[in-house]
C-alpha cells in the first residue's frame, strides 16, 4: 500500500478546493491568467521561497506535507506538468483560505 500523506500535527484532508475550481475565487484565476510569473512569485512569497526558483512540483509537494494534504509526488508530479495553471491557482486558494482561518 502506498502511503499518500504524512503523519502531522494536522488531519489528513484534500485541499480546500478543487483543482479545476477557479469560480471559487475569480480574481487569482484572473491574476494566474494575465500574468502566470507574478502568481507564481506570489506563492513563492507566500512560502517562504526564492521568487526567483518558480513554482515547482517540489512547492506543492512540501505544501501538501505541511499541512497533511492527501496525494503523493506521482499526483504532484502529474498535475503541475499537465495542469500548471490550475495547480499554482488551487495553491494559491488554499493559502488565501488558510491565512483566513488563521493556520497558514
Amino acid at each position: 500500500m502506498a502511503v499518500t500523506n504524512q503523519p502531522g500535527r494536522y488531519m489528513a484532508s484534500d485541499f480546500q478546493t478543487g483543482l479545476c475550481d477557479c469560480c471559487e475565487d475569480c480574481g487569482i484565476c484572473c491574476y494566474g491568467m494575465c500574468c502566470f510569473p507574478c502568481l507564481t512569485c506570489t506563492i513563492a512569497n507566500d512560502l517562504g521561497e526564492c521568487c526567483l526558483c518558480g513554482l515547482t512540483m517540489a512547492a506543492r509537494s512540501v505544501y501538501r506535507t505541511r499541512y497533511n494534504i492527501n496525494g503523493s509526488l506521482c499526483s504532484d508530479y502529474l498535475v503541475h506538468s499537465f495542469c500548471q495553471m490550475c495547480a499554482a491557482c488551487q495553491l494559491k486558494r488554499d493559502i488565501n483560505l488558510r491565512k483566513a482561518q488563521g493556520i497558514f
